[in-house]
């Protein structure tokens, strides 16, 4: 059975080499600006909160020790200590940061210890990443997952030994927590994305169907009868749950797979239309250019592995 968020997983390429260890000492907040790049969080003792900002309203979580969150592409967001409220969008931050080796500590640097965690940037090494990322929620959070825990006990004993090949060992060990914490859908929260619908058994299915054959012509109705719903029931369920309409998550899909089809240049351009479910070269062409921004030929010469088939 085709594993649509394995699928996209694996497209999306991640990995976690860069992390810090961070000390917090109540209260304090702190405030990050990112251009969109993933950020992951693993707290290893206490706990804090995570506001994530949004365009509409922000949303804050309570992270507590063992517990491991994810915003697959980061803006804007704070951690502030439990005793305090987390602050608001325009709150200006002025809580002390002191470097120290590996990470930094915030509050008073010689305050009692409230929250010890990890915290850094994942990369996705698929130039896809952009169009990929649309697919996955606004962020993930984690908590009561036995092999996340056994995971995150692992990250934060390495964090703190001095071993032949830390640095290594502890960027794998972190790309599998992020694999697993991308899969794991028991006691999972998350805003709308891939990772909701697949949690949805109804979704789960139409997703499933998409992923099977992105070739066939799907329309909402077929997609409905396949989840056992009515054709608005499924529409309106699917559209709050991943966060786009069915036809516009088979249309994001399509065009990942064509990305990725071109850049190995191995088909030609009429066999990439018809695996992604286009009669003709030029309505495939038309969708890509429109949902890419430049014709599938100069994306594919664009491309590490050259140009496609003749």
């Amino acid at each position: 059975m085709i594993d649509p968020l394995a699928e996209v997983v694996t497209l999306l390429q991640p990995g976690a080499p860069f992390s810090k260890l961070v000390i917090g000492s109540a209260p304090w907040a702190v405030r990050r600006t990112e251009t969109g790049r993933p950020f992951y969080f693993v707290v290893l003792e206490g706990g804090c909160h995570l506001t994530v900002d949004g365009p509409a309203q922000s949303e804050t979580l309570t992270l507590n020790e063992g517990d491991f969150a994810l915003i697959p592409a980061a803006r804007s967001f704070a951690t502030s200590s439990l005793d305090r409220k987390p602050p608001n969008a325009d709150e200006v931050v002025t809580t002390q940061v002191t470097p120290m080796p590996g990470g930094a500590r915030v509050g008073d640097p010689d305050g009692p210890v409230d929250v010890r965690m990890l915290v850094g940037n994942c990369v996705f090494g698929s130039p896809d990443s952009a169009l990929l990322v649309s697919l996955m929620p606004r962020y993930v959070h984690i908590r009561g997952v036995q092999r996340l825990a056994t995971l995150v006990q692992m990250v934060g004993d390495e964090s703190r030994a001095d071993r032949p090949a830390r640095d290594i060992v502890l960027s794998r060990l972190l790309e599998v927590l992020l694999i697993e914490a991308l899969r794991s859908n028991a006691d999972t929260a998350a805003s709308a994305g891939l990772v909701r619908g697949l949690a949805d058994p109804k979704l789960a299915i139409a997703l499933r169907a998409m992923h099977e054959d992105p070739a066939a012509a799907w329309n909402v109705a077929q997609l409905a009868r396949a989840a056992a719903m009515s054709r608005s029931a499924f529409f309106e369920r699917f559209s709050q749950a991943v966060g786009m309409a069915p036809m516009a998550y088979l249309l994001a899909w399509r065009m990942a797979l064509a990305r990725q089809l071109l850049r190995r240049g191995e088909l030609k351009l009429a066999e990439i239309a018809e695996r992604v479910g286009y009669g003709s070269v030029s309505a495939f062409g038309v969708a890509f250019t429109r949902h890419v921004g430049m014709p599938p030929r100069r994306y594919a010469q664009s491309a590490p592995e050259d140009a496609i088939a003749a």
